[in-house]
């Protein structure tokens, strides 16, 4: 955490990430020296600093803590589990270190007044006060994953493979779950994640279940600092590296071969973040084509925030991120290696609907089966459980029926009947009853609907947070009639008709932001985020510094830094994060929606319900 700009938007995704899957934070206050060197602070104008920021830390264990763990895993310095210091000139401490030193906050000043920094450095290494932080205050395997496993995984508890998994036994099934994939020049994919059951070992058999692809496992090391080191066999409670797994990605549930049929994956990983601009780039020289795909294939592996895309109509090579600054970022990466022309930035839309659908008539292309849908925006209360992973498709059914019920207000029969949610938060519900042939197509009328929802007929952005419902279906007898090539767009072309029927609009990024200036520029902030669509939430005072939270429509903040840089003389510091989805103003939608074709090569108008609306 940065001890000038305090507890920021940045800080607190980061802690509420943590606390949702039980994992104990520890705090590292950084850049002390700032305090020192600009803001020109005393030693007790730094320590007031630093107590209002872990006073602000503490709060957010409060606000996003679970009961049971908040009060526990609040930070106190006298205890060890707060650490001071610059990562820049590589020093820092815990109280409990400055005590047996004899040191005090006025002896770090001095040595900054005074220029003997590198005196610091000997004497307070900062590695030293984060291993004491983490062999102190961090639980170790056996302990945490009794509280953390029935909170990141859906399946039961009390079978072997939820027993084996709260015991960290090493003697139980091999059980993975991987949180970071790199890929090594030399070794290739490099799949790294904690075991939390049996021991994984060279030449052992696994199975990915998202990839559902087996693998040998041609190699296992575990992690000296950043080398990797070769061992034969790792344990239960151990991360290891293992090599030979191609298809694999953070998030992925990697278990022995035989578990493949029993095994319920991981909850998968939850990004608060979500790609939200996007680039078209190109090579200079088209030798360097095959280079340029196998670099952005990498930046995707390596970042699941990363999405690395080729349109297939158009031949442009997309690349979205979070942001400029994130894309910034990984379009160096690619330019060391290869020469190319970058298109100025592009925001990513989500297309949604307002109101419900009638239900909308399909009929196959063979026009012997026929489907009827309806949508209906999905309220607030299911997105959120979707968001926060309390609703999976790997839950027990009546669990998520009763979660379903209870915490959303669905009724009892879409609750027991939702087929399907895909990763915009679109959910597939099943209202029919007793039709004829419908388990033999359901998996291909499900794979149908996602398809639509790929793609929405507004502008071809993804849907989100809309329900589809299957009202009614007519199959035919003869399976050579209703095979995928009739089901599926049958399904699509109704999803649309019934989406273009129920009052559809954009959905755009915004993004949290927080700006730290002198209290005489404050004005001045709030002018510049008025004109850009943008608005202040609140502002607060901390000692010499103002702190301005707002919002700001992605595609209002590029340009952003000059325009902050200028009228604020240099003085305005600011960090942006993905905050929700909000609807395009009415007074926009248009000229978005025209934009977004045109720019995708689609007519400039969008289709209308009729054209997707069979008749009987």
């Amino acid at each position: 955490m940065d001890a000038v700009e305090e507890v920021g938007v940045q800080t607190e995704t980061v802690t509420r990430q943590a606390l949702a899957e039980r994992v104990r934070p520890v705090l590292f206050i950084n850049k002390i020296d700032r305090l020192i060197r600009e803001l020109k602070l005393d030693d007790r104008g730094v320590q007031e600093k630093l107590n209002r920021i872990i006073r602000d830390f503490n709060g957010l264990i409060d606000l996003h803590g679970e009961k049971e763990f908040a009060n526990k895993w609040k930070v106190n310095p006298a205890e060890g589990n707060v650490a001071f210091g610059s990562a820049l000139h590589r020093w820092g401490f815990t109280v409990p270190q400055m005590l047996n030193l004899g040191l005090k906050f006025s002896d770090i000043v001095a040595y900054y007044r005074e220029d003997r920094v590198d005196e610091l450095k000997k004497l307070l290494p900062v590695h030293a006060a984060v291993l004491d932080m983490v062999v102190d205050h961090l639980p170790n395997p056996v302990e945490a994953q009794r509280y953390r496993v029935p909170k990141i995984w859906h399946g039961d508890i009390n079978s072997e493979l939820g027993k084996a998994m709260l015991d960290c036994d090493e003697n139980g099934p091999t059980i993975i779950c991987l949180n970071k994939v790199i890929v090594d020049p030399h070794a290739g994919i490099v799949s790294t994640g904690r075991v939390f059951s049996g021991t994984i070992s060279e030449g052992d058999q696994v199975y990915l279940l998202t990839a559902k692809k087996g693998y040998r496992v041609q190699q296992t090391s575990i992690y000296m600092g950043a080398r990797r080191a070769i061992v034969g066999a790792i344990p239960a409670g151990n991360i290891a590296a293992m090599l030979g797994l191609e298809l694999a990605r953070a998030g992925e549930t990697v278990v022995a071969e035989g578990l493949k049929d029993v095994m319920v994956p991981f909850e998968k990983i939850k990004y608060v973040s979500e790609p939200v601009v996007t680039v078209a780039i190109e090579p200079k020289h088209p030798k360097d084509l095959p280079r340029l795909v196998e670099l952005m294939q990498r930046l995707s592996i390596q970042d699941p925030n990363i999405v690395a895309t080729i349109n297939q109509e158009t031949g442009e090579y997309l690349l979205s991120g979070m942001g400029e600054l994130h894309l910034e970022i990984s379009l160096k990466e690619i330019q060391s290696e290869v020469d190319i022309t970058v298109s100025p930035p592009i925001v990513v839309y989500r297309e949604t609907v307002t109101s419900s659908s009638p239900p909308i008539l399909g009929k196959s292309p063979n026009k012997h089966n026929r489907i009827w849908i309806m949508v209906e925006p999905l309220n607030e209360e299911t997105i959120n459980l979707l968001a926060e992973g309390e609703i999976s498709e790997y839950q027990d059914r009546d669990e998520r029926a009763r979660i379903l019920r209870e915490k959303a207000g669905w009724d009892a029969h879409d609750s027991r009947n939702l087929w399907a949610i895909d990763e915009h938060f679109n959910v597939i519900v099943d209202r029919t009853r007793g039709i004829q042939y419908m388990r033999e197509v359901k998996d291909t009328m499900i794979s149908g609907i996602k398809w639509a929802c790929e793609s929405g007929p507004l502008a071809e952005e993804p849907m989100r947070g809309v329900k589809v419902v299957v009202t009614d279906c007519q199959l035919h007898e003869d399976p050579v009639h209703r095979g995928p090539a009739q089901i599926m767009p049958m399904s699509r072309r109704a999803t649309w008709g019934a989406f273009l029927s129920a009052k559809p609009t954009l959905l755009e990024p915004i993004y949290k932001i927080q700006v730290t200036v002198p209290p005489d520029y404050i004005g001045t902030v709030s002018s510049i985020l008025s004109q850009r669509r943008g608005h202040v939430l609140n502002v607060e005072q901390r000692g010499p510094l103002a702190f301005i939270n707002g919002e700001i429509p992605v595609r209002e903040s590029f340009g952003l830094a000059n325009d902050m840089r200028s009228r604020t003389s240099g003085r305005a510091f600011w960090q942006t994060q993905f905050s929700r989805w909000a609807e395009v103003p009415k007074s926009l939608l248009g000229e978005v929606i025209a934009e977004v074709r045109k720019r995708k090569g689609l007519k400039p108008e969008p289709p209308k319900a009729e054209e997707y609306i069979d008749t009987l």
